[in-house]
Formats: structure tokens, C-alpha cells, sequence
């Protein structure tokens, strides 16, 4: 193989090599932008993902509080109903002793022996039995009030009752609405999660196609170098022996040219100047 041959051999090299490096340049940068896009994907995600924990934690922090009025009202109700069952237990007791008369006879009654104390003249002995009387019925109507007050302290305790127990729906229907809604959430963080850990491992991935992509187009540049340092050597041998052709072929033809003007030096011919400067190059004169 003559040594431009081998040039053209290594310019093919060359260009394969450049081919080569410039596809793995552009795949480089394809790479990069793949990367790039899932690494701001990834971080997309996991800001959302942080924005889906707080709303979760803030759901179960209001959980939380939402339970413990929940027992509170339950404890508050379950006091309530020992109260009220002991003030039945008061009024059944009580209930007994009731008079046979009704309140409002016996409070006429009373009215009216109390006004026939303080406008009749009466004995000693009437007034006394008056004065029994009226304690007796006074005791009779305490009994009566005394009952009234357990039935309106029962009623009250009652009513106290049935608003805890809607203040305990209340809190029961928020707290399960609430739970469910947390648990959503939390199902959409964990498929965000599973995302960015998908887009991360990707990216990571890609990233190694990248390193490994851009090792080779430095390979490939390393080639190129080579060839083109070969290329500049076989050129450059290439100029060195055209140089010694070209000086063998001046020698080849200043000899010519020698003998040429010895011989018309012999003939006694006249010189052309190159004739003569060969001549003076060899320390001849014309006059020889």
C-alpha cells in the first residue's frame, strides 16, 4: 500500500470516526434533555408530595382533636346519665311521699287558714291546731315542690343530654369525613411517591446512558487524534521524500546540464548563463 493510499485508508477512518463522534454528541445531548425533564419532574413531585404530607397531617391533626371532644362529650354525657339516673332514684323515692292531695288544693288550703289565723279571733287552743295544720300541709306542699324541682332539674339533664349526643354525631360525622378525605390524600401521596421514585430511577438511568455515551465520543475523539497525528506523519513523509525526488531530479538535471556545457566548452561553443553557473558551482571557469 503506497502511502497515499494509506492517507485515504485513514481519512475513511476519520470520517467514520467523525460520523461517529457527532451521533454521539447529538445522543448526548438528547440524553441530557431526557435527564433534565425527569430530574424536574421528580422535583415537581416531590413538592407535591410535600404539599399532599402537610394536608394529610393537618387532616389528622384535626382528627385527633375531633376525637378527643369526642370523648369529652362522651364523658360529659356518661356523668350526665349517672346524674339523671340518680334524681329518678330521688324523684321515685320522693314519689312516695307524695300527699294524696294536689298541689293547688293544698296551697288554697294553706291560703286560707293562713288568712283565718290573721283575721279571726281564735283561742289559744284553736290557733294551735291551726298552726299544726299549716305546718302539716306546708310539709305536704314541699314534697309536692320538691318534686317539681327533681322533674325540672330531670328535664334540664334530659335536654342537656340530646344536645351532647348530637354534639357527639357532630363530631363522629366530621371525624369520619375527615378520615376518609385523609386517607385520600394519603393514597395520592403514595402514588406520587411511587412516581418520583419511577421518574428518579429513570433519570438515574439515563444519566449513566449519558456518562456512558459521552466516554465513548471521548474515545472517539481520541481516535480521531491519532489518525489525524498518523495522517500528519505519513504527510509529512510524503513531503520529505517529494523533497529528496525533487532534489535528486535537480541534481539529475544540473549534471545533465554540466556535461551539456563541458561539451560546448569543448566545441568551443558559447555558454547559456544556467551553462555557466553550473560550472561556477563546480569551481570551473568558462576559460576551462
Amino acid at each position: 500500500m503506497s502511502k497515499q493510499q494509506k492517507i485515504d485508508e485513514l481519512d475513511r477512518q476519520l470520517l467514520s470516526f467523525r460520523q461517529q463522534k457527532d451521533e454521539l454528541d447529538a445522543e448526548t445531548d438528547r440524553l441530557a434533555e431526557r435527564r433534565d425533564k425527569l430530574n424536574d419532574k421528580f422535583k415537581a413531585l416531590r413538592t407535591g408530595i410535600a404539599e399532599l404530607r402537610d394536608a394529610r397531617d393537618r387532616a389528622n391533626e384535626k382528627v385527633q382533636e375531633l376525637k378527643q371532644k369526642r370523648e369529652v362529650t362522651h364523658s360529659k354525657a356518661l356523668a350526665r346519665i349517672e346524674e339523671l339516673a340518680k334524681l329518678r332514684q330521688q324523684v321515685k323515692t320522693l314519689a312516695k311521699k307524695r300527699p294524696s292531695r294536689n298541689q293547688q288544693l293544698l296551697q288554697k288550703e294553706f291560703e286560707a287558714i293562713e288568712w283565718k289565723i290573721q283575721t279571726t279571733s281564735l283561742s289559744v287552743q284553736e290557733e294551735r291546731e291551726l298552726v299544726e295544720k299549716v305546718k302539716q300541709i306546708e310539709t305536704q306542699l314541699n314534697v309536692h315542690k320538691k318534686l317539681e324541682q327533681l322533674r325540672q332539674k330531670a328535664l334540664e339533664l334530659q335536654t342537656e343530654l340530646k344536645a351532647l349526643d348530637m354534639e357527639r354525631k357532630l363530631c363522629h360525622e366530621q371525624l369520619t369525613q375527615i378520615a376518609r378525605t385523609s386517607q385520600e390524600i394519603h393514597q395520592k401521596m403514595l402514588a406520587k411517591i411511587a412516581e418520583s421514585k419511577e421518574a428518579k430511577a429513570e433519570a438515574d438511568a439515563i444519566h449513566r446512558q449519558f456518562l456512558q455515551t459521552i466516554e465513548k465520543a471521548k474515545q472517539a475523539r481520541k481516535s480521531m487524534a491519532a489518525l489525524l497525528a498518523q495522517i500528519k506523519q505519513v504527510k509529512g513523509e510524503i513531503h520529505k521524500e517529494e523533497l529528496e525526488e525533487k532534489k535528486q531530479s535537480e541534481e539529475a538535471f544540473r549534471g545533465e546540464l554540466e556535461q551539456q556545457a563541458r561539451a560546448k566548452l569543448k566545441r568551443g561553443e558559447k555558454l547559456s548563463w544556467e551553462e555557466f553557473q553550473v560550472l561556477a558551482e563546480k569551481g570551473m571557469g568558462a576559460q576551462d
